[in-house]
C-alpha cells in the first residue's frame, strides 16, 4: 500500500500523462474540436480540457488520453501508455500517423 501511494505521488509530481494532476488542464489553442479522415474512419475529438477521444470505424472511444499542443505540433499520451504526435498543416488539416485528418465543421 505504501509503495503504491509513493508511486502515485511520484507520478503526480513528475506530471505523468495518466496522473490526475496532468489531466483537466485547459487546452489553450485554436484546434479544439472534431478532426476526421476523409473516409470518416478515424475521428479525433480534441476536448478543451486537454483530453482526446478517438474513434476508429464503428468503435467509438477506441483510444482516449491526454494531448498537448505547442504551436502547430500535437503530442498524444493514450491512457494505456501509447504515445503519438502530429502536425497541424493549417487551421483545417492535421497530419497524424501517416493519416490526414480535417477539421469537421
Amino acid at each position: 500500500m505504501q509503495r503504491t501511494l509513493a508511486s502515485a505521488v511520484a507520478l503526480a509530481l513528475l506530471g505523468h500523462p495518466s496522473s490526475p494532476s496532468a489531466e483537466g488542464a485547459p487546452a489553450d489553442h485554436p484546434y479544439v474540436g472534431m478532426w476526421q479522415t476523409d473516409d470518416n474512419r478515424v475521428r479525433h475529438q480534441l476536448l478543451p480540457n486537454g483530453r482526446y477521444d478517438e474513434a476508429r470505424g464503428t468503435r467509438e472511444s477506441a483510444y482516449q488520453g491526454r494531448y498537448e499542443v505547442e504551436g502547430n505540433y500535437i503530442q498524444y499520451w493514450d491512457d494505456t501508455g501509447f504515445t503519438a504526435d502530429g502536425t497541424f498543416v493549417d487551421e483545417n488539416t492535421l497530419h497524424h500517423g501517416g493519416m490526414i485528418l480535417r477539421r469537421r465543421q
